[in-house]
């Protein structure tokens, strides 16, 4: 038996049924879909995501990710995407290993490793595909084994997870993990934008505006934003608000033209029609389909703490 197959045991033991699973090891969780699914329209954080069995196709802007069990993927900052289960079967089902990024742990970890930086430049797209190797899966397989001995969680698997993002970054992803890691990177001065864009997401914003938050000029920001994200702030921002009002539809029961004031649209045409165009699906058709899914397959953003509390 091979590492992938291995860690595709590991899964579907400690997960059961579809869905995202929380898990005792902290920030893993785990991920089974017995068929293939359809445009889940996300907010994704910061991660890294290691497929033990099954495919997934994910689409950021007018980019295609594929992957597998022979390719893992990091995801660099928070960024709307469209994904797609397309291989996956009630006999094989699709399983994956995902493990946030903690930007601190990475930051210590790189100062102890003595690892060179890699060479700057511009920030490159937030999502990226390399190959995953032997020691990538071997250390995600010692990390879940760490399941079945919870008395061990708490000593061991800081060790283990230390160990697999030093295997990662001493990968094809060490500029990656290297941007996360040091808050003075032109990414970062992206994620302020995010962050910024995230805390205001109702209120309308000019570049300038959000160029002063984010330390860097109009014509840098705009160009390393769309180099991370493929999309301009504007776009950004529309696409997040339509997320949460499609969670707010889901969660709290609240009818299409609600759910649009609440994420800052005065026009409910307005508000159905780019609803539509990005979901494929008018509001109330497109919440019908989603409630027939497994809750964490239904896509959506978090609110932040202080947008939720005024939803």
């Amino acid at each position: 038996m091979n590492s992938s197959e291995r860690l595709a045991q590991a899964i579907d033991r400690n997960s059961g049924v579809d869905g995202l699973h929380q898990t005792a090891l902290p920030r893993v969780q785990l991920i089974r879909a017995s068929r293939e699914i359809d445009a889940i329209h996300e907010l994704h954080r910061p991660a890294v995501c290691i497929v033990a069995q099954g495919r997934k196709r994910v689409m950021l802007g007018d980019r295609i990710f594929e992957y597998d069990r022979n390719r893992y993927l990091v995801v660099s900052v928070d960024v709307p995407i469209l994904g797609q289960i397309v291989e996956a079967s009630a006999q094989q089902p699709y399983l994956c290993l995902r493990i946030d990024l903690d930007p601190a742990l990475l930051s210590g970890l790189w100062l102890e490793s003595g690892l060179p930086a890699p060479n700057g430049g511009a920030p490159g797209p937030s999502l990226m595909l390399s190959d995953a190797g032997d020691d990538v899966l071997d250390a995600a397989n010692r990390l879940l084994a760490l399941l079945d001995t919870p008395d061990d969680i708490a000593m061991l698997a800081p060790l283990v997870e230390r160990e697999l993002l030093y295997r990662l970054m001493k990968g094809e992803q060490a500029s990656r993990l290297h941007e996360i890691a040091h808050g003075e990177s032109r990414l970062r001065h992206v994620v302020r934008a995010i962050d910024w864009i995230k805390r205001h997401f109702r209120e309308p914003f000019d570049m300038a505006e959000l160029a002063a938050h984010a330390s860097m000029s109009t014509s840098a920001l705009h160009a390393h934003f769309k180099s991370v994200t493929r999309m301009s702030p504007l776009q950004y921002q529309k696409q997040l608000r339509l997320q949460w009002a499609r969670g707010l539809m889901l969660g709290r029961a609240m009818d299409a033209a609600s759910a649009g004031h609440a994420v800052g649209y005065d026009s409910p045409s307005q508000f159905s029609r780019e609803y539509s165009r990005l979901f494929g699906a008018p509001p109330l058709r497109d919440v019908a389909r989603l409630r027939e899914l497994p809750p964490s397959f239904r896509g959506g953003a978090e609110l932040p703490e202080e947008a939720a509390a005024e939803a």
